[in-house]
């Protein structure tokens, strides 16, 4: 097979990402780091910015070209849900601008913008949830088309700032929703482990929507001893569960032969971004190698 051809496999730093974020890491030891663990990208993250000026946006590029790595993927996090349609309003402009960002940091061949419904407010109905974004997506197209950056819907389970977990965390919504968009420049981000906390089967997910992803998560997720999946789902809404924890890609309860079986079969040649790092580099240093072993098992 053509090397061309193969998934590329990026980074992002699951347990760097407060220290990111509040400034107390410094996003040039990140990329350094990425390098050195031998990644071909890193996913970003619209918090690790510290503007969003050419001249600085453009420093963050050269120090990944420096290490020979690329930024395919922004994880933003679009809250479109929201009954305020002023709120939405600017949630979308904030897209825009997050667009504009990897118009620079993004490689020519493919950049993407991470796109999801928004926080599962008890006030809002399914109908109006489904509806405001589909809306805001359509609305999003015409711009990512003009700067040529895809727009990638999540099956999400919750943002780390947000209040609430994803409106569209269950298929049947999430499904509704992507169903209603159609464009070239609009496709799927496939998280395997957000199934899982959403009590549903990954694979069946994965083989449901396998002809619209163009990036995906890798992620594997334990549960403490102490508590079971059926027990997890019952817990409040608000919060992240403490009891389900990330850990190294491989070693948890996701099927990566299977999904590596229907990536194979549908020519995936897009991005795989790890979230992992949680408990340091060596688990991130592990889960590149185990991802990297499965791309040469089932593509080379």
């Amino acid at each position: 097979m053509d090397s061309t051809a193969l998934p590329k496999i990026a980074l992002f730093p699951k347990g760097y990402m407060e220290a990111l974020a509040n400034g107390t890491m410094n996003l040039f030891d990140w990329i350094q780091e990425a390098g050195e663990l031998g990644a071909q990208g890193i996913e970003m993250y619209p918090l690790f910015l510290r503007n969003h000026d050419e001249e600085y946006l453009y420093e963050i590029k050269a120090a990944c070209e420096e290490y020979k790595i690329e930024i395919p993927m922004m994880c933003s996090s679009p809250d479109f849900t929201h009954p305020d349609q002023n709120f939405r309003e600017k949630e979308i402009a904030k897209l825009k601008e997050m667009i504009d960002v990897m118009t620079v940091l993004g490689p020519e061949e493919f950049r993407s913008c991470r796109v999801l419904s928004g926080q599962r407010r008890p006030e809002v109905t399914r109908e109006e949830g489904i509806q405001y974004t589909v809306q805001s997506i359509q609305e999003l197209l015409p711009y990512a088309e003009q700067k040529k950056v895809h727009l990638v819907l999540e099956n999400h389970y919750k943002d780390g700032f947000w209040i609430y977990p994803e409106f569209a965390q269950m298929s049947d919504v999430f499904l509704e929703i992507a169903d209603q968009i159609s464009s070239p420049w609009f496709g799927i981000n496939y998280d395997p482990s957000n199934a899982l906390v959403a009590g549903e089967d990954h694979i069946k997910l994965l083989e449901q929507l396998k002809g619209r992803v163009i990036t995906m998560h890798a992620s594997d997720r334990h549960l403490k001893e102490e508590i079971s999946l059926e027990e997890l789902h019952q817990q409040p809404l608000e919060g992240y569960p403490k009891a389900l924890i990330h850990g190294v890609i491989g070693e948890g309860l996701i099927d990566y032969d299977a999904i590596f079986q229907i990536l194979y079969s549908i020519h995936f040649s897009g991005w795989i971004s790890i979230e992992d790092g949680i408990n340091g580099t060596e688990d991130l240093r592990k889960s590149l190698s185990f991802l990297t072993g499965k791309r040469k098992q089932y593509f080379m």
